[in-house]
């Protein structure tokens, strides 16, 4: 009981500042008129066909992260895919070409590089929106329907409109951070993932229930109806599980001891007090996630936009047996991708040197290290060591759920082809799932409670 005190207490007191208030109550007229526009139709196309005869597998995925919009082919079928591997694509750039680095170390380069990203943003939301039209004819000539004799002009309409569907989810998400709490493309992406949550625990409760559920909604009971149950009960066990791992690895932190010498000005001594440089064990957050899911799907992905997704030979059938969900092939590279993209994202994000130039400056100090070049070596190792633990712990928490989806895909081929009931936490409630909803909500959370310490509040959290 005094645990919801204090939470009404922390919320009165967030709603008492008015200035957060007016951030947070933008933040949700903006969640509000996504949420809108995820469900506002395109022209000529028929969303109730497209529902019940969506392809599953990659596409899944892609339909979670974009609130189901995908699904149903809206104006924000697109989400937020493309802004996410423009962003990628930009930070890549900046590593390897050294004009784009210097100005990313620069406000105005900074204000620069997010105007290229804008644009790149633009231009692979046209490319994949041109994929998703091609997706949809291919699938079925049910799914547009065009103007007879301007067949043309159907498709210019369809692919504008997911074109600049996906460049207004943009906008919404820098306006978060423009007038609201921040994370603006994450709150997005936060709220996508939750819309696709109820329905998943839908499934789960009727597989504990004894139903199988398949990917077009039809429901069967299971000849033993005790295996549902047992699997159901494990997902949420192991849900629950993985959001305590979670919280616990992303509150973990590495702290190097560090020490200010003492020093006189005047009658006074400065210094002498004793301090820590933490280090997270998670510093990079769920962006190695997103570098390498984005990564590992492209061969899916492409073969979806054109249709060929079910082909069984040659260049096609090798991406569809080795490089969608649930093979072996695809899981060991989106790992080790994982792996890569974690040390990569430190490299860029994190810099030993300059850590080290400040606390010499400052007068600090490692004990039993000497300031300079030695300290920053020093924390480059104790950085790579946690960087290891940090992405192992990312390939638990990615990667256990793909390999259940690898055994479930066997044991679940056998069920008369109802197979979603054994991959409902492989793909509602992943790893990558519950890792991007954690970080934002914690994220989140450390924002307001910043914002409300300034303003001599105990905090959000306390």
């Amino acid at each position: 009981m005094s645990g919801i005190k204090k939470a009404i207490a922390s919320i009165r007191n967030v709603f008492s500042v008015a200035d957060i208030r007016k951030k947070i109550l933008f933040t949700m007229l903006i969640i509000v008129l996504f949420r809108f526009g995820s469900q506002v139709p395109v022209p000529f196309v028929n969303p109730e066909v497209i529902g019940s005869g969506f392809d599953v597998g990659i596409m899944d995925f892609m339909n979670m992260l974009s609130g189901d919009a995908m699904s149903q082919a809206t104006l924000f079928a697109l989400g937020i895919s493309p802004y996410i591997t423009s962003s990628i694509v930009m930070q890549l750039l900046c590593v390897a070409i050294p004009a784009l680095e210097r100005m990313s170390k620069d406000e105005d380069g900074k204000k620069k590089i997010q105007k290229i990203t804008r644009f790149v943003t633009v231009g692979l939301a046209l490319i994949m929106a041109i994929g998703y039209y091609m997706m949809l004819t291919n699938m079925s000539a049910d799914f547009v329907e065009p103007i007879k004799g301007h067949k043309f002009f159907t498709a210019v309409v369809i692919i504008a409109s997911y074109c600049a569907g996906a460049s207004l989810v943009m906008w919404l998400g820098e306006k978060i951070n423009e007038k609201g709490i921040g994370n603006g493309i994450s709150i997005i992406l936060f709220v996508n993932i939750l819309v696709s949550f109820p329905s998943y625990l839908v499934k789960i409760f009727r597989a504990i229930g004894g139903t199988l559920t398949a990917a077009n909604g039809a429901t069967m009971p299971m000849d033993n109806w005790w295996v549902g149950t047992i699997i159901g009960v494990l997902g949420l066990a192991f849900i629950i599980a993985m959001i305590a791992f979670m919280v616990f690895m992303s509150d973990s932190e590495r702290r190097i001891p560090v020490q200010y010498a003492k020093r006189v000005v005047g009658r006074k001594m400065y210094g002498g007090q004793s301090s820590n440089l933490p280090l997270k064990v998670n510093m990079t957050g769920v962006m190695p996630i997103i570098f390498a899911s984005s990564i590992v799907s492209i061969p899916a992905t492409i073969a979806a936009f054109a249709g060929k997704s079910n082909v069984d030979t040659g260049f096609w059938g090798l991406v569809k047996n080795h490089f969608t969900q649930n093979t072996v092939a695809y899981t060991l590279v989106f790992l080790a991708l994982l792996l890569a993209f974690a040390y990569f994202y430190i490299a860029i994000s994190f810099n030993p040197v300059e850590v080290s130039n400040n606390l010499r400056k400052n007068g600090g100090f490692v004990p039993g290290i000497r300031p300079g070049k030695p300290t920053s070596d020093y924390i480059s190792r104790v950085l790579s060591k946690i960087t290891f633990i940090g992405a192992l712990c990312l390939m638990i928490v990615a990667g256990l759920p793909m390999i259940m989806g690898i055994f479930g895909a066997n044991f679940g081929t056998n069920a008369g082809g109802y197979t979603d009931w054994y991959t409902l936490t492989y793909f509602a409630f992943s790893g990558n799932s519950l890792l991007i909803v954690i970080g934002v909500a914690l994220e989140t959370v450390r924002d307001i409670e910043s914002q409300m310490t300034l303003r001599h509040f105990k905090g959000f959290l306390e």
